[in-house]
């Protein structure tokens, strides 16, 4: 059985965008945010925010700076337009050297289907499937992380029942979307979710998910 670390692991290598700007502090220790811009095989980019302990800030993290880190991803509510908001970042457990021989962005998670998935079609009838996962964390604390799975693992992934236990391997993505608001104004969002390569049901031998959001 998997522990709550091992639940949750992630790796990118890319460049840092900005100076990190302080996030909140927790028992004394302060956290800062700042973007890393990972390369896919595309060469296209993603933008993926990520937390850092004041622990673990270095030099390596400056604006234009290249570095690897490892840790988790991790969701948590936050009040935005007096609405309580789905956030995700990269919680940074351990900052290495940048190394560019090594795939820049990968994710394994294994947890469980909290809500139904939904499968559909593009215009194009490119499949996709939108899995919802809790992800137990330490301290009795769940992690709610938005996947998106193509192709004849979408299909596979429209079926499973809320509840089901899964692992699920990929990578972390960020995608743009259009957004109206009530003064009929468009706006340009950002989302983050798990783009999964591969998605397994696993044994029934672990605990259940906790309800409460981080």
């Amino acid at each position: 059985m998997n522990t709550p670390l091992q639940n949750n692991v992630v790796s990118l290598s890319g460049k840092v965008l900005g100076e990190p700007v302080f996030s909140h502090e927790v028992y004394g220790e302060k956290f800062y945010e700042v973007t890393l811009a990972v390369k896919r095989l595309s060469e296209s980019e993603d933008f993926l925010p990520i937390s850092v302990s004041e622990h673990l800030l270095s030099d390596k993290f400056h604006d234009g700076a290249l570095v690897s880190v490892s840790g988790q991803f991790r969701s948590y509510n936050k009040t935005v337009e007096d609405k309580s908001k789905l956030m995700l970042t990269v919680f940074v457990r351990d900052v290495g050297e940048f190394n560019d021989s090594v795939n820049p962005n990968t994710l394994e998670l294994t947890g469980y289907v909290c809500k139904p998935p939904i499968y559909r079609t593009t215009p194009f009838n490119r499949e996709i499937c939108d899995v919802l996962l809790a992800v137990n964390r330490q301290y009795n604390k769940s992690d709610y992380i938005p996947c998106i799975v193509w192709g004849r693992n979408a299909r596979f992934a429209g079926g499973l029942p809320v509840g089901e236990h899964v692992n699920v391997q990929g990578r972390v993505q960020s995608r743009n979307y259009q957004k109206k608001l009530p003064d009929d104004t468009v706006v340009t969002r950002t989302a983050y979710e798990v783009s999964v390569s591969k998605i397994t049901v696993v044994g029934d031998d672990a605990v259940t998910p906790t309800t409460n959001l981080a």
